[in-house]
């Protein structure tokens, strides 16, 4: 199982820090359309999880697995992708996007003024931001929360794949 659990979940993550990459030379991507492009590739990234349970359960358990099992495969998958993804982040962070927060706090705060919001209202967020942005520059707190962003997928991807995948053994009736 160990094997399968590395295998996939590091392809996985791979799939998904490939895109801080990709996407951050052709500027193609940006705040308004980013979060659908990284967590569409995070489902995608996240499909392996599928294809780890089916592997394990077809060629090591025989054809069958429990719930229980299924889930815990798919739940290590996403353990692994989810670090390789959080130190993609990190090398990302310190190398190309180490502006991130002052970009991302500029965006938020123009998207709150074309939405019309109260100046008090943009002042008390633009304090939010900066207390966040102070926060973010511990890379311990900034490693959790890019755990936090990618982990709920994989658990989401892993309910659904362990509910799919899950094909108990039967025990044949006694005569």
């Amino acid at each position: 199982m160990k094997k399968i659990v590395f295998i996939y979940g590091l392809i996985a993550g791979l799939i998904s820090v490939a895109m801080f990459f990709i996407s951050h030379p052709t500027g193609e991507i940006n705040f308004e359309n980013g979060m659908l492009i990284g967590y569409a590739t995070m489902v995608i990234a996240f499909s392996l999880i599928f294809f780890g349970v089916k592997n394990y359960r077809d060629n090591h358990l025989e054809g069958t697995i429990t719930f229980g099992k299924a889930f815990q495969v798919g739940i290590l998958v996403t353990l692994v992708a989810s670090v390789v993804y959080a130190l993609g982040w990190e090398v990302y962070y310190n190398f190309i996007g180490n502006d991130f927060m002052a970009q991302y706090s500029k965006y938020y705060l123009d998207e709150m003024v074309k939405e019309g919001a109260s100046a008090a209202e943009i002042e008390q967020a633009r304090t939010q931001m900066q207390s966040t942005a102070e926060m973010y520059k511990n890379p311990v707190i900034r490693f959790a929360m890019t755990l936090m962003e990618i982990f709920p997928v994989g658990l989401i991807v892993t309910l659904i794949c362990a509910a799919l995948l899950r094909k108990p053994q039967f025990l044949p009736k006694e005569a």
